[in-house]
């Protein structure tokens, strides 16, 4: 059946980045051959667009590590998928601040059934960037952190946007989740 909820879960498992990225920065790609986040994404996609209703599009920045890095859904944590979203997650138990922001304002709104009914949620780059710390640690990287890396990142950031609005989006207004350089 083609509706929202397919078109999306297409989008996701066909989802890929093959430029040769800056020097020390990786690709964060929970998709790519990850059966346990693309059931999630099929899970939740299923649950809250499984219609054609066009919803109004919210863009961030790329995904985080803790976030949709680990739960495959746009500023979702393991802590939020479970108690608003209503589903079920046996991975890493992640707490990820913009989550927690975001289902606060999810929850002015009506809740997940009611929010999701209206608006769809994305990244400009859906896929993340991470950098390892001089600790030796690998933390979240922004496509924007370095002029070189934005460079490599924009005709794929431009192509997502297109293909986002193609998925079943309003066009009237787009809202921009953050401030600055995004």
């Amino acid at each position: 059946m083609d509706n929202l909820a397919s078109r999306i879960i297409k989008y996701y498992s066909d989802l890929d980045f093959t430029d040769t990225l800056p020097n020390k920065i990786s690709l964060l790609h929970p998709f790519k051959g990850n059966e346990a986040i693309m059931q999630i994404v099929a899970d939740f996609y299923t649950k809250f667009y499984n219609d054609n209703n066009k919803r109004h599009l919210i863009l961030g920045i790329n995904p985080g590590r803790l976030g949709a890095g680990t739960t495959g859904i746009p500023f979702t944590d393991s802590k939020r998928l479970r108690s608003e979203c209503g589903l079920n997650y046996t991975g890493l138990e992640t707490h990820e601040p913009s989550s927690v922001f975001m289902y606060e304002m999810i929850n002015a709104f009506g809740g997940a059934k009611s929010f999701y009914s209206k608006f769809y949620i994305n990244s400009v780059c859906p896929l993340g960037f991470t950098i390892t710390n001089n600790k030796g640690k690998d933390v979240n990287y922004n496509y924007y952190d370095v002029p070189a890396l934005q460079k490599i990142a924009l005709p794929f950031i431009i192509w997502n946007i297109k293909t986002q609005i193609a998925l079943g989006c309003n066009t009237d207004v787009c809202y921009c989740l953050g401030t600055g350089k995004n």
